[in-house]
């Protein structure tokens, strides 16, 4: 089964209430409005971060038209300075790709290695959207439903961060 049969098949078994949207491939933030648009969601980004020496990891999901400086996430979080993981890191680590990575892509961190980080201000919308492993579809449900039932079930409490886009 591939990763977004395994991410529907978790969705379903839950049970969580969402809408599918199968669509051509998106690889940029500027692909998205149209599909977001038919899902009646907010834009989200998701970042993966690690720390100079590459042993703690985090997944960032961000509004998605918020400004992002690593300099504000690392001095919230307390750490050394954050900076993008690579591809190979992404792919080891949670499966996935550049533009398929989001918080659903946690059902594939078996050993809890990454840490979710999520904005604050994305708990205040009523929906959410991301992609099902893949860039191809994106799922859309309840934030209520996200929040309550589908991390809870992935294993990861999220810490979540007040994301001005300012670093002080």
């Amino acid at each position: 089964m591939d990763k977004k049969e395994q991410i529907l098949t978790l969705l379903r078994e839950l049970p969580v209430e969402f809408d599918l949207y199968e669509h051509a491939a998106v690889f940029t933030m500027d692909d998205l409005p149209d599909i977001v648009a038919k899902l009646n969601t907010p834009l989200f980004r998701n970042l993966f971060l690690c720390n100079r020496q590459k042993t703690e990891f985090y997944l960032l999901m961000i509004v998605g038209d918020k400004p992002f400086r690593t300099a504000e996430v690392s001095k919230k979080l307390g750490v050394s300075r954050l900076s993008f993981a690579d591809e190979g890191l992404l792919f080891d680590l949670l499966g996935v790709t550049p533009g398929c990575v989001n918080p659903l892509s946690l059902l594939f961190d078996t050993e809890h290695k990454v840490r979710l980080l999520i904005d604050r201000d994305i708990t205040a919308w009523p929906r959410v959207a991301m992609h099902p492993g893949v860039n191809t579809a994106t799922v859309a449900m309840e934030s209520s439903a996200f929040f309550g039932t589908v991390l809870p079930r992935l294993g990861h409490e999220p810490t979540l961060l007040d994301i001005t886009g300012v670093t002080e």
